[in-house]
């Protein structure tokens, strides 16, 4: 019988979580954009537009591929869904010099900021890149994905149809 408490009590926890997860809202936190100016993240996300935020690491292939796999649609999507994607990258000091390069070198055009840090990967609970979320014009989470494999961009592109609707 306890472990049956036990397991009842878990699962409880677990769907706590979840719903909780499905409510949380950008944090006010401070990030650097390029050019080292502070940036308080949730300016940038409650734009009125879909938000597509994605926390990275130059280190990250699947980051990278992830990026890039949105990058080659993001201009249609930007007219298509009124949306915007922010990029942070999750690089600590010591790495964080080899972003810009890293951006300008494969000519992302979306706006891309730095959490040295780590304050805007702590607030949002996000461990491992990649990890992306999309939030409505409310800067409210809708939907979040951990990791990349391909085709994952046209699930993403189904959650900013939704949010259009």
């Amino acid at each position: 019988m306890k472990m049956k408490n036990l397991l009842l009590g878990l699962i409880a926890v677990a769907a706590l979580g979840t719903a909780s997860a499905q409510s949380q809202t950008i944090p006010s936190v401070n990030v650097k954009d390029l050019e080292g100016n502070t940036v308080d993240l949730k300016t940038v996300a409650d734009s009125g537009k879909i938000i597509v935020l994605s926390f990275w690491a130059t280190s990250c292939a699947p980051c990278i591929k992830e990026l890039e796999a949105i990058n080659e649609k993001y201009d249609e999507w930007k007219t298509k869904y009124n949306m915007k994607l922010v990029a942070v990258s999750m690089d600590d000091a010591r790495n964080s010099k080899k972003v810009k390069p890293k951006v300008l070198g494969y000519g992302w055009t979306y706006e891309v900021y730095l959490d040295e840090n780590g304050d805007a990967a702590r607030a949002m609970n996000t461990n491992n890149p990649p990890m992306t979320y999309v939030l409505n014009g409310k800067g409210e989470v809708v939907y979040s994905h951990q990791g990349y494999t391909p085709g994952a961009e046209d699930e993403l592109e189904k959650k900013l149809i939704e949010l259009r609707k």
